[in-house]
């Protein structure tokens, strides 16, 4: 990012309960959780912070949880406009020919992006994986350099990507944080709960082939609020799952990687929710592209850009502790001039309370803007010499 230079700085009162960002360390050994594992984080969504961790930053082989990275290509891909729920994808012979969970695509069918989705999400389709990563980029070789790329620009030093579905393969490998991370990006595209809360479904509905998706991931259908993420499954990574659930407008990320047993790992999941949803609680300031304000922008087609909240805004607090005067300040970059990408950041969102952060957020760019012409250029010095 750009150096970045405070222009803005504005302060607001808020009635709310504070946590301090050291309470997940002083909680982390006061509490017993995810005994029955390698390793273990609880996040919650929109601050990031960490409310318990086991071993978090250990790497270990992640199986499937690393379509929770696959899934988050593809939304980006959407939400650009570069790929539709509509469009259909071809199976290669390579991406039929995957072993372990998949939905037996067959060389040549064709399904679309939202099938595609249903069978990665819902079914684990090590095949459905293989088939949308080539078809974004090509082969699945450049997606996963995509992979990669992401997990760099996420700042994920301790995260190797082999293949786009956890098969089992030398030097792939993340962390329970990593993941978090992960999973906290793709969790902005509010629409994959649509396909990862899915319990049951089909695909090819009505032909011969019809195939009956069941979600590998139980506590969608058990625990109340649970709408996501991935489970895991090889014989090195054992039994992990990456769950997300959301209660009274909190939404937390648990992961679990290494436990012995499904039984165990849905288990230390549900312990780490419950001790989530008793001891902590969020307060939303602002939804995802919420409009902060309009900004000049110099040489641009059009004078100002609408600047947009990148992911939804929050405080989170510890129960029954009370705080006042938090203090907001955006900080922007130092030159905004045009061109700019819709999606580009052009600014740091930043709560504070006594010079303390307790939560900074990318703001970011809600349209396109092209260089100015020669003649919009000619056209404003006249207006501002006539204005004069």
């Amino acid at each position: 990012m750009k150096t970045l230079k405070t222009l803005l700085i504005f302060t607001m009162l808020f009635s709310f309960i504070h946590a301090p960002l050291t309470f997940a360390k002083e909680e982390e050994s006061a509490v017993k959780l995810a005994e029955k594992s390698s390793s273990a984080i609880v996040i919650e969504r929109d601050t990031g912070q960490v409310l318990f961790e086991k071993n978090s930053q250990e790497k270990l082989p992640p199986a499937s949880m690393t379509k929770i990275m696959t899934m988050l290509l593809i939304m980006e891909q959407i939400d650009k406009g570069a790929l539709k729920y509509e469009d259909l994808v071809r199976t290669s012979e390579n991406a039929a020919s995957m072993g372990g969970s998949q939905v037996f695509l067959e060389p040549g069918e064709e399904m679309t992006v939202t099938d595609m989705l249903k069978a990665i999400a819902v079914a684990s389709g090590n095949d459905a994986s293989v088939a949308m990563a080539e078809h974004i980029a090509g082969t699945e070789d450049e997606f996963v350099k995509m992979m990669n790329e992401k997990a760099n620009e996420l700042g994920l030093i301790n995260t190797n990507f082999i293949n786009s579905n956890g098969l089992p393969a030398a030097n792939h490998y993340t962390t329970a944080h990593d993941l978090a991370i992960i999973s906290k990006e793709l969790l902005k595209y509010e629409d994959i709960t649509n396909f990862t809360s899915i319990y049951e479904d089909y695909l090819r509905k009505g032909t011969d082939k019809e195939f009956w998706l069941v979600n590998t991931n139980k506590l969608v259908k058990f625990y109340p609020g649970v709408d996501g993420l991935k489970t895991g499954f090889t014989r090195e990574a054992m039994y992990c799952l990456t769950a997300t659930a959301e209660k009274n407008g909190m939404r937390v990320i648990t992961i679990i990687m290494g436990a012995p047993t499904p039984k165990d790992r849905n288990a230390q999941i549900t312990e780490m929710l419950d001790y989530s949803f008793s001891q902590y609680m969020t307060h939303p300031m602002y939804e995802r592209e919420y409009i902060i304000k309009e900004i000049p922008i110099k040489k641009g087609s059009k004078k100002t850009i609408p600047v947009l909240t990148s992911e939804s805004v929050s405080l989170l607090t510890k129960k029954g502790e009370s705080v006042d005067d938090v203090t907001e300040r955006i900080e922007w970059q130092e030159e905004l001039r045009a061109p700019i990408k819709k999606g580009d950041v052009v600014g740091l969102l930043i709560l504070e309370k006594d010079g303390k952060v307790l939560s900074e957020s990318n703001l970011v760019s809600g349209e396109d803007v092209d260089s100015a012409s020669w003649w919009q250029l000619f056209k404003r010095v006249l207006s501002n010499f006539a204005g004069n």
